[in-house]
C-alpha cells in the first residue's frame, strides 16, 4: 500500500494542475437565509452518537424500507475511519445494513472475503449486517448529462435497497484532494470495476494504472457517477459527514498521515454538493494553523473542481445556508 501511495503521489505530481482554491466566505452563505431555494446544511460542533441522531432527525427525511448505510470500513492498518461506537445508534435506529464495494487496488479489501474480515476486525459486523455489494458483480446506472460517463457501474446488490444514507468521514484524499459525500457515493458505491471506470474517465473497467484519466476528467467523472446514484435514489437518500481525524489521507490508506488540525463537527444536508462545500469552507475559515496541509492537499489536486462540475450537471448547489444546532 505504501508503494501504491508513492505511485499515486508521483503520478499526480505530473498530472495535477497548479490552482488556487476558491474560498467562499461563510458570511456570504449566511446572507442566503430565508431563501427557500438555498439548501440547508445542518451542523453540530460536538461529535457524538447523540448528535448524529439529532442531525439525522433535523433533515426531516425518514429512512424507510431496506436501508443502505454507506461508510468506509477502513483499510487494515488505518485508524481514522468512523468508529462503530459513534455510528451504532444511527445505523440500528434505521435497521440499516452497512454497505461497501471492493477496492480497485491491491490491499486488504480488494476481495469480498478479506473485505468482510476487515469490517469485522474494525468492529462493524458487531453493530449491523455488512454487505459487500459487488460480491456478485455489478450493474449499470444511467448517467444523465455526463461529459465522460454514460453509465456508472455499482455493486449489483445496491439495487436491493430502498433508501441510502451516505455517512462519510470528511478528510483529505491523495487523488481527489478531499473525500466527502460525493466521493463516498461515487467511488464508494461503484464496484471494483466501476472504480476503475471512474478513475479512467470511462476508458476501462480492468486496467486502472495504465489508463488513469487527466485530473479534471477524473474529478468530473466522480461527480457524474455521484449524480447517477442520486438520480437513482430520488428523494430516498440523505447525506451526513463527520469532519474529524482530518488527515490529508483517506481511509483507504493503510498508513495515513496523522491529522494536523482539530475536529470540525458533524454536518448534514439533503444536497451533497452543499455539504461538501460547507465542509471545505469550514476548513478554510478555521483559525487552526494546522489547516494548511489539508488545504494544500485539496488545492494541489484541484479538488474544488469536483463541486464545480457537480453543480454544472445538476447534482446540487455550492450555495447553502449553514444552520448551527449547538
Amino acid at each position: 500500500m505504501k508503494i501504491m501511495k508513492k505511485l499515486i503521489i508521483s503520478i499526480l505530481t505530473i498530472m495535477t494542475l497548479s490552482v488556487t482554491g476558491t474560498n467562499s466566505a461563510l458570511a456570504q452563505k449566511q446572507s442566503a437565509k430565508g431563501n427557500a431555494d438555498v439548501p440547508k446544511v445542518y451542523m453540530f460542533k460536538e461529535i457524538s452518537s447523540e448528535n448524529l441522531m439529532k442531525i439525522y432527525n433535523a433533515l426531516g427525511r425518514k429512512a424507510t424500507g431496506k436501508v443502505a448505510v454507506k461508510i468506509s470500513t477502513g483499510e487494515p492498518g488505518g485508524h481514522n475511519y468512523l468508529q462503530p461506537a459513534l455510528i451504532k445508534e444511527l445505523v440500528q435506529s434505521v435497521n440499516g445494513t452497512i454497505v461497501e464495494c471492493n477496492t480497485a487496488y491491491e490491499g486488504g479489501r480488494n476481495d469480498t472475503k478479506n473485505h468482510l474480515k476487515a469490517a469485522a476486525d474494525h468492529g462493524f459486523t458487531a453493530i449491523a449486517p455488512v454487505d459487500i455489494m459487488d460480491a456478485d458483480g455489478d450493474t449499470p446506472l444511467t448517467v444523465t448529462g455526463g461529459k465522460h460517463l454514460k453509465q456508472d457501474f455499482v455493486g449489483k446488490h445496491y439495487l436491493d435497497y430502498d433508501f441510502t444514507i451516505i455517512l462519510s468521514h470528511f478528510k483529505g484524499h491523495a487523488m481527489g484532494g478531499f473525500g466527502g459525500a460525493i466521493k463516498n457515493m461515487s467511488i464508494g458505491i461503484a464496484s471494483s470495476a466501476g472504480k476503475c471506470w471512474i478513475h479512467t474517465a470511462g476508458k476501462t473497467k480492468t486496467d486502472i494504472w495504465n489508463n488513469l484519466a487527466e485530473q479534471d476528467d477524473f474529478l468530473e467523472s466522480m461527480a457524474e457517477a455521484a449524480k447517477a446514484v442520486a438520480d437513482h435514489c430520488g428523494d430516498k437518500i440523505l447525506y451526513i459527514s463527520v469532519a474529524n481525524r482530518l488527515s490529508v489521507d483517506c481511509d483507504c490508506d493503510n498508513d495515513p498521515e496523522e491529522p494536523k488540525m482539530g475536529d470540525i463537527g458533524i454536518l448534514a444536508s439533503l444536497d451533497p454538493v452543499a455539504l461538501d462545500k460547507a465542509c471545505t469552507d469550514l476548513v478554510r475559515s478555521s483559525d487552526d494553523p494546522g489547516k494548511a496541509d489539508l488545504i494544500e492537499r485539496i488545492d494541489s489536486r484541484h479538488g474544488m473542481h469536483t463541486l464545480v462540475h457537480a453543480e454544472a450537471i445538476g447534482l446540487g448547489s455550492q450555495q447553502y445556508e449553514l444552520v448551527k444546532l449547538d
